[in-house]
């Protein structure tokens, strides 16, 4: 009876202790929760978990705004910036999304926030979807414009790389078992083209020395107007994420709207991406939930469209933040009416795709070399062609002695019949209409400002007729860079799929 009561106390030892071993491999091993999902997924037991987190990423005061042509230093926080996370992990796949309030961040920014995620969560580095709202009133996390390698960054974008990942592992720590759905609004009264073709006659000058046959943001209400340049697009896809007991988690949701802007003079805002967010969450019934309901707006394919009706002029004066609010209103109540009719999964396929595109970077002919030259020799005082000509001079000059060709980033991510592309670039709406259509899912959106920032992306039909979008220095990269970009994440969803 003594041996057999030793022998039982030894194999409790023995299996506590090959517990306590599984336990500390798991917690010291970031790719442990594949090995034990993959585990039971051979069993058939598939459940889809989902958390999300915020991180503030206000910047000190004193910082450069730079959404218009001359910067402005930063004197007050209207309201703090964000780092949005989702994590999503259907036992087998972990996917993590993050929307930023800034103007647009060097790849180096989400690269270093990548890698601080992989050690600490073990998602795979593109498994992970880092963009900006393109809001143009947030601190510049820009730096000097330069391509930089992390060990040259800035305090800020450390702070940035830093905080990005602090909000996946918070997102992280938050999965629970969850359920999705994805759904579609329209909301056609906030978008608008803002690049007209003039009337025969009309002065339609470039900083090159020439004509353009389209202008950006020409004069509202002025008989000049001849017809918009291009489309828009007025839907709004969303994806909406709810534990399995029905309580909001968070909602992201795609909108190919600009900035709307009308901020206080030196003040820092998230623009209406965050009002949103806000909304979303009182209409949705998810204030002060534990852990908190995050609503996420990602700035779809907006290179040519804002919320400007140029063919009126506008009765009214609106006071600061007065037209974000009305925007995020319209676009929180729209997607708020489509969420009542979805119906929910507890578990879905995600994937990801990650290829690197190398594109030849514009360059600058002999002749506008001389041009910019002469420019640049004008007298003070003298009437310039054109009144931004010295800008583009020096952004010219740049391209000028910058490498012959530029990799970029492209991204595809699947959630159940969702697509999500990713591009680094200021999108045309064209691009992301193609895009919708072309996407062998049910749903899909393309997030801008994704992984990078370089620039922006016409198409080769809008580089024919100028305008401020395909003047080389604003854009960056070749004419036939768009359907280049198509082709490729096109491929990369056939894979997916």
């Amino acid at each position: 009876m003594e041996i057999r009561a030793n022998e039982r106390r030894m194999v409790r030892w023995l299996f506590w202790a090959v517990a306590a071993c599984c336990i500390t491999l798991i917690a010291g091993n970031p790719n442990a929760f594949a090995q034990e999902t993959n585990r039971a997924e051979a069993k058939g037991e598939r459940t889809l978990r989902a958390g999300a987190a915020a991180a503030n990423i206000t910047p000190a005061l004193g910082g450069s705004i730079v959404g218009g042509w001359a910067p402005i230093e930063a004197t007050h926080i209207h309201d703090d910036p964000h780092a949005r996370c989702l994590v999503l992990d259907n036992g087998t796949t972990r996917l993590a999304i993050v929307v930023c309030d800034n103007l647009g961040m060097p790849r180096e920014i989400g690269d270093a926030a990548r890698a601080m995620i992989r050690e600490a969560t073990g998602i795979a580095a593109d498994h992970v979807l880092i963009a900006c709202t393109h809001t143009h009133s947030a601190v510049t996390a820009r730096g000097d414009n330069r391509l930089v390698k992390d060990d040259e960054m800035n305090d800020y974008q450390r702070f940035i790389a830093r905080r990005i990942a602090d909000g996946v592992r918070c997102a992280v720590n938050n999965l629970e078992p969850a359920r999705v759905a994805w759904g579609a609004a329209q909301e056609p009264s906030q978008v608008f083209n803002r690049r007209h073709f003039m009337k025969p006659g009309t002065p339609t000058p470039n900083p090159f020395g020439g004509e353009d046959r389209v202008v950006m943001n020409p004069p509202r209400g002025s008989d000049t107007l001849l017809k918009p340049a291009g489309p828009t697009d007025p839907e709004i896809v969303f994806l909406s994420v709810q534990s399995a007991d029905g309580r909001p988690i968070a909602l992201l949701a795609n909108y190919s709207l600009h900035y709307v802007g009308g901020v206080g003079n030196g003040h820092v805002s998230a623009d209406y991406f965050a009002i949103f967010a806000d909304r979303i969450q009182q209409l949705l019934g998810a204030d002060r939930l534990d852990p908190p309901f995050v609503g996420i707006l990602s700035n779809g394919t907006s290179g040519d469209i804002n919320n400007i009706d140029f063919y009126h002029k506008s009765e009214k004066r609106w006071a600061p933040y007065e037209k974000m609010r009305e925007v995020a209103e319209c676009v929180a109540q729209a997607v708020y009416r489509a969420q009542q009719d979805l119906k929910y999964q507890d578990w879905v396929e995600l994937g990801a795709g990650w290829q690197e595109l190398t594109l030849q970077a514009r360059k600058p002919t002999e002749e506008h070399l001389a041009y910019f030259r002469a420019v640049l020799a004008k007298p003070e005082g003298e009437k310039p062609y054109h009144v931004h000509e010295k800008v583009y001079a020096r952004r010219v000059q740049q391209l000028h002695e910058s490498p012959d060709a530029i990799t970029v980033p492209l991204q595809a991510l699947r959630v159940g019949d969702l697509g999500i592309s990713a591009i680094p670039f200021e999108v045309f709406v064209e691009i992301g209409l193609e895009l919708k259509e072309k996407v062998p899912l049910k749903e899909a959106f393309t997030i801008s400002h994704a992984n990078g920032t370089y620039g922006y992306l016409p198409t080769v039909e809008q580089h024919k007729l100028g305008g401020y979008e395909t003047w080389m220095g604003t854009n960056l990269v070749e004419i036939e860079a768009a359907p280049k970009i198509v082709a490729t994440l096109l491929a990369m969803f056939e894979r997916l799929r």
